[in-house]
């Protein structure tokens, strides 16, 4: 028996599809209950310690997705940071014999960025547990109902005008989900303890890559570079538009600084250009809402 965190969630979906595949058992820690899955589901109650240490028992493997993209409501990182300490505690308690998590390139204590910094603790918590573990860095994830790629593409269907914060010189190297799914599967059946870079073959500038998603799709779009100061606020904006965050100020900064790429082998075989190319009639043909999928309460079914 292995459990995944939110196993009906983007990440988690495609792992806990990928390990059924193998013939294992799933079992899912989660707050988006969904009927008929064939898992055997139970609640992600962070707040629970006792809870949680019974949902694991009999546990293998427990592959962690659990984080938050943004603070929202009374959802912080370092509500996120306690809440993954707490998660582990109870897994080593359970007697859990391996932990996979989903981290971020660059992940580091000491980094000027939030989101980074709060992956960084969450890796030493995990390092701290005395559970043997595999991490798993992406930098950015493309395929399935993935969110990024896809409004990028909705944005450039339906306006005269699409913007480049600073040029888009930086570059960014990105993982299929599905590719991602099968790096944690294997890592679940190690026994060393290990931190690897999900890295797809393909490197390539942001600009690079919003031409490649206008040609694909048939926009008509001009790209327009903006500098780099004001390209959160436009970005702000058109979040406000469409009730949603599309990209936050600290998600912008780290990448035009560089670390959504890796030097690192690749990890993946999916080319982002080549799915983005196969799936160009339908990408960004309906908006993915990253708050109502994430933050507000789902019907069940």
């Amino acid at each position: 028996m292995d459990a995944v965190t939110g196993a009906f969630s983007y990440s988690g979906a495609a792992i806990a599809a990928g390990l059924t595949v193998r013939g294992r058992s799933v079992r899912t820690l989660t707050n988006h209950p969904r009927a008929g899955s064939g898992y055997d589901i139970r609640p992600l109650d962070l707040g629970d310690p006792a809870g949680l240490r019974k949902s694991l028992e009999g546990v293998e493997c427990l592959y962690n997705t659990y984080w938050v993209r943004f603070p929202h409501g009374d959802v912080t990182f370092e509500t996120a940071v306690e809440g993954s300490a707490t998660l582990f505690r109870a897994a080593a308690e359970a007697g859990v014999r391996r932990i996979v998590h989903v981290s971020i390139t660059a992940a580091d204590v000491n980094s000027p960025y939030a989101y980074f910094r709060g992956k960084g603790r969450v890796e030493a918590h995990l390092k701290e547990s005395g559970v043997p573990y595999g991490i798993v860095r992406p930098a950015i994830l493309f395929g399935g109902d993935g969110v990024l790629i896809n409004n990028i593409a909705w944005l450039m269907r339906r306006s005269p005008v699409t913007l480049i914060g600073g040029g888009g010189r930086y570059r960014v190297r990105g993982i299929h989900i599905d590719d991602l799914a099968t790096l944690m599967a294997d890592l679940g059946e190690r026994d060393d303890s290990v931190t690897v870079d999900a890295v797809g073959p393909e490197s390539l500038t942001f600009a690079d890559l919003l031409e490649h998603i206008r040609a694909s799709i048939g926009s008509h779009t001009r790209l327009l570079p903006v500098p780099g100061s004001v390209f959160p606020a436009v970005t702000w904006l058109l979040g406000r538009l469409v009730r949603d965050t599309l990209l936050t100020r600290e998600e912008y900064r780290a990448m035009a600084a560089g670390l959504a790429d890796s030097d690192a082998p690749a990890t993946g075989t999916i080319r982002l250009t080549d799915w983005i190319t196969e799936h160009r009639d339908t990408l960004g043909t309906a908006y993915a809402h990253e708050i109502r999928r994430h933050f507000l309460p789902q019907r069940a079914g």
